[in-house]
């Protein structure tokens, strides 16, 4: 197996990663940082009220489908990792009533002071009615790139900073309200690292969670990329989210066909879909989504599976992107993929 290429953790405050990952804090460069105090960084027309970020006063205008929106930001401090970083993956959580959304831009400084210059990653809105979330594709300033939810980054770059857009319909009052905004950094590993052996804190805890499968869906809304495999991420988040007992009402996904298994998988696929990807395999939309449900959702890498272990053992279940090559994961129902 390559590596645990990303993780999706529901249902647990940020602050506490930093204390089950401590273990493993040599093994591989990973960090991840979020923000929860908004007074730290700088506003740019933004408030805090009731510890959300909100819009305060108007900063700027902007134009997406021909509206006008107003917008105002928050750049967060930079953040030194301490090593050279290869891979940022911000995640956020979010209420964005009406016609509001935020859209999340990221740069990263040398150790010599030089910018990237800022890039941006996603534009979200929680619904679809007014706004289609999508992810950026490349933005060529300053050597780095971005590959839907992942910002790849040059060489040298050992801090990094968010910027968080919150826009509005221009003449309405309602703001987008940013409980939680942050980011993993990695360096990541050259070549094929090994995986580690279970430390057994684990062995024998089957958490409760449902199963769910995303081929039932095959061939259902072709419009969300078809169901099926295409459909593994919000399938994974809804097990998440009916273990929380966290799934949404019936009335949130009445739009589904009545005779559909599972119908709330077609809704967690739907409130997931990328418009630019033009899938359901955002993490960061994925971990939004769920964060609406629970209050709490980011998008972590883990060192390796004795980190697994510890969340299993702490009752919080784990989805696991996976990548592996031909031949390197036994008894998997496909050959190989970038990540599953």
């Amino acid at each position: 197996m390559r590596r645990v290429a990303r993780v999706l953790i529901v249902g647990m405050l940020a602050a506490t990663l930093p204390a089950l990952q401590a273990e493993a804090a040599t093994q591989r460069r990973i960090s991840y940082h979020a923000w929860t105090d908004f007074t730290q960084g700088t506003a740019n027309g933004t408030a805090v009220i009731d510890g959300r970020l909100v819009i305060g006063t108007q900063a700027g205008t902007a134009m997406l489908g021909g509206t006008t929106y107003e917008w105002a930001g928050w750049t967060s401090p930079y953040v030194d990792a301490g090593y050279d970083l290869t891979e940022l993956i911000p995640s956020w959580t979010a209420r964005t009533p009406g016609d509001t959304w935020i859209r999340v831009d990221v740069r990263g400084r040398t150790s010599s002071g030089t910018s990237t210059g800022w890039d941006s990653i996603s534009r979200w809105a929680a619904g679809d009615r007014f706004v289609r979330r999508s992810s950026y594709g490349s933005q060529p300033d300053g050597g780095a790139s971005v590959r839907y939810d992942t910002w790849k980054i040059p060489a040298g770059v050992r801090a990094w900073q968010l910027r968080i857009r919150l826009f509005r319909k221009a003449g309405t009052a309602r703001t987008p309200r940013v409980a939680v905004a942050g980011a993993v950094v990695s360096q990541l590993p050259e070549g094929t690292p090994s995986t580690s052996t279970p430390t057994g804190l684990a062995a024998g805890t089957v958490l409760a969670v449902p199963t769910f499968s995303q081929m039932l869906h095959e061939g259902e809304y072709p419009e969300y990329d078809n169901g099926g495999e295409a459909w593994c991420s919000p399938t994974s988040t809804s097990m998440v989210l009916a273990y929380y007992k966290a799934l949404p009402r019936p009335r949130a996904y009445a739009w589904v066909d009545p005779d559909y298994h599972d119908r709330f998988v077609d809704h967690a696929a739907r409130m997931t879909f990328d418009y630019s990807f033009e899938g359901t395999g955002n993490w960061p939309f994925n971990t939004a989504y769920a964060a609406s449900r629970t209050g709490s959702a980011f998008v972590t890498r883990l060192r390796n599976l004795r980190d697994v272990e510890r969340f299993i053992a702490a009752g919080i279940p784990v989805v696991a992107s996976i990548a592996f090559g031909k031949g390197e994961l036994t008894g998997a129902p496909i050959s190989s993929t970038d990540g599953h």
